[in-house]
């Protein structure tokens, strides 16, 4: 009892430390359980997806168990039963999820009917069959004819109902009677059909097995099967088949890993109940795919969180000191007055363990608020108003945030183990050796890590470490968990590096300006070059904040803006529309053939193909069209090639459309390339309209030599003019002017270089070279082939009425491609708004750690100075000068820390970021990446930066206004 009031007072003596310390613990809880919450919900997320992409066959969550007689061999009855209640009844509970289907099919041996004398149709006919009892049927099924098949054999004749359409496909009837044989020399059972049957609904999961089996089914009541025919006649079971549907929408990470270990149990279990039973189909895989996704994206963002998470742990830690620092002389009166080591250490114990109670109660809720921040996250820092991943409390979360918090704990309460063994003479002699180099200094731990560093950014260099295989993705741009970890290393080590320089620069300054320093900036330089030790703490945490929020913003920016570039590149336009175009077919010249021809070729992009035979002492050559087209064969004498002639439909609907801002034709083919008489292979052709062009294509300037409209306008200056790729004109020598010769639909057409380019919308020129030329040229010399239309919409235009408009106006559509719909879709992965929610909350927690943690520092700074200040103030110091020096003071050690940590931030952006393309992408990266920094970002720093300041300097304002001389200056020594 004593020590809780002991606690309670020491608590509310040092209740702002306090207040701060559980500020920091209930952050580290909320960051870390917000992971497991949001991956929890992303998994989810790809539940559904994966339900719905597999809509069209087997539901996701498909068992089916299935016992198959081996041979003759016959099922004990007893043990059957026994599979049978294991099944429904203990594997739903032991797998835990809902089932939306279950059907248990018996089947025996199947048979030749041979149909009764009294029935009259055709016996010659084979209606090969069997009998079958699937449970649950009447519920499922409509009947159309007759009445459902009776329980028990009725005058020895067993009843039975069929699938309707198995009465046209077998040629029986309602009311047919037939012999059914049996296997080892049984007497035929009487079958008799006394009703017929069609599904309520075709894509019920109940009929697994599909329509077309249930054409030779003879469906019997379950009692029928199993006390009439199994029972009393011992006729073998052939076939059992146990069917669930399982509902998988509500599953969790905490469940996968249970599950998956029931899923391979289950065998042995069916197993060891009835021989020769197993599972047939099984969600396993489904399972492991979820497992493998959860846990590559709790990895991912785990490391991602992992530098603010240390950076939450560390300002937790510069409290827990600076409450410390304030009270070891409170712990050393009290060892030297008979308190143990063991008491003291618990009561800093028990005071973590309280913090610990109240982070874990309060900071799993904003947790749940951070998860669902991260799954709204379209961007760094955008957070939109959409259906949000549907995240929740689970045990996983719980257990992260337990962790985090037993972490604090040792780290905090570490220290105060080595306070407590320290008497009031022991506190004394260190007091005595407080400007010793912290051990860090001392063992070089900083030059130790920017090794580690250098080690690690040449293991990037050399694509060594990021050639590993992760899975993980973000759209087309690989994020490596190392990105984030390494270079926050790097900012940390330079950070204390710094600080190893710190004092000689301080030394160095005061010794210049010793004769001619001003009283306050003297003053200043000597309190931090003989305690410079004390603001360590403060200086690197700013600058770990500030250097992680600006790295952290710009990957964000990065990537973001990387993959909605190569998006964009990809598409060329907001929209690219095929319609369908007519043609016609038209008899070419007849050409003659040798003695025997070959095959025609394929059709190419609008259907044309060319085929050529060699044969005897002559060739063939024909034309085909098609989609793809076949060639004709060159035969033995002659043979008629055909060509389509197309009509284009109206353009300038297009331009009428509703949202359409410009429209452009954009003809997409390919080539022969011919320089100087030799062919270099085939090319990609684009023809286009130049000013069209220019008003509806993605442009971004700087991948260009000069302003693409200036080659444009070349474009349009001459009508045979060309834009060629700079890897194809350095291969070949060419130059602007050179003359180059393209077979477009088998037709030569001479073309004159006027612009050589490394890259052009759409187009890819590691792949394929490309070659721009005007569209109306193209077809004044070679048959009119289909063109794209490509769109460039107005803001928030959709293209649901556009394709309306077009379907009133008689024009099909082949072929849309939106490149909003594919940017949306990619800001729905799961990956990329953990990403982007990750770094986002990181920079916004930097921020805040970074505000709260020098306002404290500064405050508890000036409280433990108050005779320092008052000495000053009565040697003469004016209250002017004395405020001077602080801000001095605040402007050396904040204010450089705030520079170095946005400086030491941009330093590594740069060298780290370009290592986010991956050593593959590397080579398939256009349009080229580029490390990208947001002025908005920027700004923000620079605002908290200025509050910081401001914030700070009332309170020095305010501390030195209520400063009393008399009361600072007294004997004795400050408690």
């Amino acid at each position: 009892m004593q020590m809780l009031r002991f606690l309670y007072r020491k608590m509310w003596n040092t209740r702002w430390l306090t207040l701060s310390t559980l500020l920091g613990l209930v952050m580290a809880v909320a960051f870390t359980t917000s992971i497991p919450m949001y991956a929890d919900g992303s998994l989810k997320r790809v539940v559904a997806q994966t339900l719905q992409d597999n809509s069209e066959g087997l539901p996701a969550g498909s068992l089916l168990m299935r016992y198959q007689a081996a041979g003759n061999e016959k099922a004990d009855l007893d043990a059957l039963g026994n599979v049978d209640r294991y099944i429904k009844e203990q594997i739903p509970g032991e797998l835990g999820f809902p089932a939306d289907t279950f059907v248990r099919t018996y089947s025996i041996r199947g048979a030749q009917l041979t149909p009764d004398a009294s029935t009259k149709i055709d016996p010659s006919r084979r209606r090969q069959m069997t009998i079958v009892s699937m449970e649950g049927l009447k519920d499922r099924v409509e009947l159309v004819n007759g009445q459902w098949a009776a329980d028990t054999p009725q005058n020895g004749i067993l009843e039975a109902v069929v699938f309707e359409e198995a009465l046209f496909r077998n040629d029986v009837h309602v009311g047919d009677l037939f012999s059914y044989p049996l296997a080892n020399g049984q007497a035929p059972v009487k079958v008799k059909i006394v009703g017929s049957f069609k599904p309520l609904s075709d894509t019920d999961p109940y009929w697994y097995q599909g329509f077309e089996s249930l054409l030779g089914m003879l469906l019997v009541s379950d009692s029928a099967m199993e006390k009439a025919l199994l029972k009393e006649k011992n006729v073998p079971l052939q076939l059992a088949n146990w069917y669930y549907a399982f509902n998988l929408s509500e599953i969790k990470t905490s469940q996968l890993a249970p599950l998956e270990s029931k899923l391979n149990r289950l065998d042995i279990n069916l197993y060891q109940t009835l021989k020769n039973t197993k599972v047939d189909i099984s969600f396993l895989s489904i399972l492991q795919d979820f497992k493998r996704e959860s846990v590559q994206l709790q990895i991912m963002l785990f490391t991602l969180a992992a530098p603010m998470i240390a950076m939450v742990f560390f300002y937790i830690v510069m409290n827990a000191r600076q409450s410390l620092d304030k009270q070891r002389s409170v712990i050393a009166v009290l060892r030297s007055r008979g308190g143990s080591t063991r008491q003291i250490v618990a009561v800093y114990l028990l005071e973590g363990l309280l913090l610990g109670v109240i982070a874990l109660a309060v900071g799993p809720l904003l947790g749940y608020l951070m998860a669902k921040s991260i799954g709204s996250s379209n961007g760094f820092l955008q957070f939109v108003d959409r259906k949000a991943v549907p995240v929740g409390f689970n045990l996983d979360a719980l257990l992260y945030g337990a962790a985090a918090v037993i972490v604090a704990i040792a780290a905090t309460v570490g220290p105060a183990v080595a306070a407590a063994r320290s008497s009031i003479v022991s506190y004394k002699q260190q007091l005595a050796r407080a400007d010793r180099s912290p051990g860090w200094q001392r063992w070089f731990l900083d030059v130790a890590l920017l090794g580690l560093v250098a080690y690690g950014y040449y293991l990037f260099d050399q694509r060594q470490v990021l050639s590993i295989e992760t899975g993980l993705t973000t759209d087309q741009l690989q994020v490596h968990p190392l990105l984030f970890f390494i270079p926050a290393l790097s900012i940390f080590a330079l950070g204390l590096f710094f600080l190893r320089v710190f004092p000689w620069l301080l030394r160095l300054f005061g010794w210049l300006g010793r004769k001619f320093l001003p009283v306050p900036l003297f003053l200043t330089l000597v309190q931090l070059s003989r305690s410079a030790k004390s603001y360590y703490p403060l200086m690197l945490l700013l600058v770990l904040t500030l250097g992680l929020g600006v790295y952290n913003s710009s990957a964000a920016r990065t990537i973001d803006l990387n993959s909605k570039e190569r998006t964009l590149y990809q598409y060329g336009s907001d929209i690219q529309i095929q319609a369908v175009w007519e043609g016609f077919a038209e008899d070419l010249p007849q050409q003659q053939g040798g003695s025997q021809g070959g095959q025609g070729g394929q059709g190419g992009q609008a259907g044309q193909g060319a085929g050529q035979g060699q044969g005897g002492q002559g060739q063939g050559q024909g034309q085909g069209q098609g989609a793809p087209g076949q060639g004709g064969p060159g035969g033995q004498g002659q043979q008629e090639p055909t060509k389509i002639r197309y009509v284009e439909p109206p353009f300038e609907v297009f331009r009428e459309l509703p949202g359409v801002e410009h429209a452009a034709r954009v003809l997409r083919t390919s080539g022969n390339v011919v320089v100087s008489g030799k062919t270099t292979g085939e090319g990609s052709v684009l023809g286009i309209d130049n000013v069209d062009f220019a008003k509806v294509a993605w442009w971004r300037n700087d991948l260009f030599p000069a302003h693409p409209y200036q080659y444009l306008n070349l474009l349009g200056a001459y009508e045979q003019a060309v834009i060629v790729p700079t890897g194809f004109a350095q291969k070949y020598q060419l130059k602007e002017g050179d003359l180059v010769q393209i077979t477009i639909a088998q037709t030569p057409v001479e073309f004159v270089i006027v612009g050589i380019l490394p890259y052009w919308p759409s187009q890819y020129p590691e792949q394929r070279p490309f070659f721009i030329a005007n569209l109306d040229y193209i077809y004044d010399q070679a048959p009119l082939l289909p063109y794209e239309v490509w769109i460039k919409m107005e803001e928030g235009a959709r293209a649901t009425p556009l394709v309306e408009a077009l379907q009133q106006k008689g024009i099909g559509l082949a072929t849309i491609k939106d490149v909003r719909n594919e940017l949306i879709a990619q800001g729905k992965h799961p990956a990329r708004g953990g990403v982007f929610g990750i770094l986002s909350l990181g920079f916004l927690v930097s921020v805040a750690v970074s505000l709260i943690g020098y306002l404290l520092y500064w405050f508890f700074n000036l409280s433990s100075r108050v005779v320092q200040f008052g000495v000053l103030r009565a040697m003469g110091l004016s209250r002017r000068g004395l405020t001077g020096m602080l801000l001095l003071e605040q402007l050396f050690t904040a204010g450089l820390s705030i520079a170095l940590g946005i400086g030491i931030g941009k330093l590594t952006s740069y060298l780290f970021l370009p290592f986010l393309q991956t050593s593959e992408n590397v080579r398939t990266q256009v349009p080229p990446f580029r490390v990208v920094w947001e002025a908005r970002d920027t700004y923000q720093l620079y605002v908290v930066v200025t509050v910081m300041i401001g914030i700070g300097a009332a309170l020095l304002f305010l501390h030195i206004r209520r400063l009393r001389v008399h009361q600072a200056v007294k004997l004795g020594e400050e408690k």
